[in-house]
């Protein structure tokens, strides 16, 4: 094992270790009011939820960190048709919360398959292209995960859940993107596919129908958001006051005006926006360069890898985190519609949370098996 620990990426792991340090106490700075003047709970409820988050990732990512990457493919098949059908269950049994029916209600904690089968998909695609390299010739053969995919994303976007099908469809993209497959059949497979989609937008507009609900639709009208403060753009507004209550140091620790209600649940969507209020632009700037080193670092194993396998799964994993990264600054922002996407290591989340720590471990684990092949040689 210390053999192994020599080859982990020691920076990428102090520092996504602070970020989820960071995280667990804004966790609690932002969500002390909400939980107890909102849901009569101990102030230290989502703190304490959270810290055990962090354990029970902590000891997954021990079990994986000791399993070689053609396990994690090999174990990936019975993992996706596991979720695949609770993706499917979900529907049938579900009940919606937040207008979605996306979790399994456990009692102490609700689990949420479709966070789980972005990291799943992530190995399986990487591992299927790979063990299939010499047959990527055939049309069937390459479009038969395309195929899975679209599936599994058609079961999120019936939850309702547009944000997560988005970033799920994205990872396909990239995933299939990277495949060692020929430029000409993978241009044709992309060009065709989004002629296929464009296609089936333009009847669906021309019969007047639309497969997005009139909730989601109202989303797309985030522009100016404080001159709706009393209807849909009330959370936006809010954390626009946030951010500028924080100017360049913040207003302290805990002293958030805006997590009193303003915002209905700062510890998950908005939690960046308090952050930035108690901490200051500094604080909120310093975040998104660790964020921007975090990401060059998994590029950068993902570069060394010997194998197309560890490649491609350190480029899914890129692609997870940058897209939540993303997705999720740009709606505080204001820059595009909320989706209810949660930014990594700082929002509230066991789901999330324990994929996230899932995948850096499958990042650590392929750092690992390049300085042993680079041993060998």
């Amino acid at each position: 094992m210390q053999k192994k620990f020599k080859y982990l990426d020691k920076s990428l792991l102090i520092v996504t270790v602070l970020l989820f340090l960071v995280g667990l106490v804004m966790v609690f700075s932002s969500s002390n009011v909400t939980a107890y003047m909102s849901h009569a709970v101990s102030p230290y409820n989502y703190f304490i939820k959270q810290s055990i988050f962090l354990v029970v990732g902590l000891f997954l990512s021990l079990v994986m960190i000791k399993m070689t990457t053609k396990a994690y493919g090999m174990i990936s098949w019975f993992l996706l048709l596991v979720t695949g059908a609770s993706l499917f269950i979900l529907l049938i049994i579900g009940k919606a919360k937040n207008s979605a029916i996306s979790w399994f209600d456990l009692g102490f904690v609700s689990v949420q398959p479709s966070e789980f089968i972005k990291v799943i998909i992530i190995i399986w695609m990487s591992y299927y292209y790979d063990i299939k390299k010499k047959k990527l010739n055939s049309y069937s053969t390459i479009l038969f995960p395309v195929g899975i995919a679209m599936l599994i994303a058609g079961l999120i976007f019936l939850q309702p859940d547009l944000g997560t099908t988005i970033i799920f469809s994205c990872i396909v993209f990239v995933l299939f993107w990277a495949a060692p497959i020929n430029k000409i059949i993978k241009s044709k497979i992309v060009f065709g596919g989004i002629g296929l989609i464009l296609f089936a937008s333009l009847l669906l507009v021309g019969s007047g129908k639309s497969l997005i609900l009139s909730r989601q639709l109202e989303r797309f009208n985030f522009t100016r958001p404080c001159d709706r403060l009393l209807d849909t753009g009330s959370q936006v507004c809010n954390g626009y006051i946030a951010i500028n209550n924080g100017g360049l140091t913040g207003v302290g620790l805990g002293n958030s005006t805006q997590k009193y209600l303003y915002l209905p649940e700062p510890y998950t969507d908005f939690i960046y926006a308090v952050i930035v209020e108690e901490l200051g632009a500094v604080s909120g700037v310093t975040i998104i360069l660790a964020y921007m080193f975090v990401l060059y670092r998994i590029l950068v194993v993902g570069s060394k890898s010997n194998s197309n396998f560890g490649r491609m799964m350190c480029y899914g994993v890129s692609v997870y985190i940058f897209l939540h990264i993303t997705v999720n600054l740009m709606g505080i922002l204001g820059l595009m519609p909320m989706t209810g996407v949660p930014l990594p290591f700082m929002s509230y989340g066991g789901s999330f949370t324990i994929c996230l720590i899932a995948a850096l471990t499958i990042v650590q684990r392929v750092s690992i098996e390049n300085g042993l092949k680079n041993e060998k040689k």
